[in-house]
């Protein structure tokens, strides 16, 4: 007995999209967008940020000192004093025991349609200075010398700097290699001792035995606490300072400077400044000079 079969028809694959593929189009899509985005708000930050602001040139302010080349060394200023020229007048003022009497007239009582004047001596027991009036007087002619200058103090003459002293030693190490300051003790057998980098545990030491070459600024002290803090530094440093002459040693970039700082003060030329006083502060991460205020000779 015999039978017949169908032939199978064979099927074809079929290709579909499913939730699981929809899902990580989606995904990507917006993981792509985000990074466009990004991409774009950067440039525009980037496109739209403000330039940095231009460094000034640096100016170096030169005085110059006065005198002729063709002067007398031997010539002087030609100063009108009022007073009687005298050889040895009195170094400093003396101060005498003595009792000086002044008459004072004052005006003590006025009543109604009637004034009374008074008069009435007073003892003044103020001490009197006895020492003898400097005066001075000069020709006039030209001083021997190099340059045109005018005139006025130098800067070591005319400049106080106050570092405060509230801080810690370490802060006063750190100012003064903030702004390049070295300090020196000038020791009695004529060698000057020279420390720097005063904030590390053992600060840098170099001695010299000439000061041929050495043209930078320096100061010394007039007063203050921070002179005991140098004699400290030098401690750390294995030096005894403590029968030197301390100085303070100003590289040329921190002297322009302190120059800038005291003409934009006021305006004032510098011939006609006496005094100009800097106090450091702090400013961010560092330090700053500011001046805070100035006396003049005119």
């Amino acid at each position: 007995m015999s039978t017949s079969t169908r032939p199978r028809t064979p099927h074809h694959p079929v290709l579909s999209v499913t939730r699981y593929d929809k899902v990580s189009a989606t995904m990507l899509s917006i993981i792509v967008a985000l990074v466009l985005a990004v991409v774009f708000l950067a440039a525009i930050w980037y496109t739209n940020r403000l330039p940095p602001k231009p460094k000034p040139a640096p100016i170096e302010l030169i005085e110059l000192a006065g005198g002729f080349e063709d002067g007398d060394p031997n010539e002087a200023l030609d100063v009108q004093s009022p007073e009687e020229e005298i050889a040895d007048p009195a170094l400093e003022e003396e101060e005498s025991d003595e009792t000086q009497i002044e008459q004072t007239l004052e005006n003590v009582v006025e009543l109604a349609e009637e004034s009374v004047e008074q008069a009435e001596n007073q003892l003044a027991a103020d001490a009197v200075n006895t020492g003898k009036k400097g005066s001075s007087s000069g020709t006039g002619r030209r001083p021997l010398g190099l340059g045109p200058g005018t005139g006025g103090l130098s800067r070591e003459q005319r400049w106080y700097v106050e570092f405060g002293g509230t801080g810690s030693l370490d802060e006063y190490a750190k100012q003064l290699d903030f702004f390049g300051i070295e300090l020196g003790a000038l020791m009695p057998d004529g060698k000057l001792y020279l420390i720097s980098q005063l904030s590390k545990p053992k600060p840098r030491v170099r001695v010299v035995s000439s000061g041929a070459g050495e043209n930078r600024l320096y100061m010394t002290w007039r007063g203050g606490s921070r002179r005991r803090d140098d004699l400290r530094l030098f401690r750390k440093a294995g030096i005894d300072a403590s029968k030197g002459v301390i100085l303070h040693f100003y590289p040329p970039e921190t002297e322009e400077m302190l120059a800038r700082l005291e003409l934009e003060y006021r305006n004032k030329p510098v011939k006609e400044i006496r005094r100009t006083f800097f106090q450091v502060r702090p400013a961010g991460s560092g330090y700053k000079f500011v001046v805070t205020r100035q006396t003049y000779l005119r």
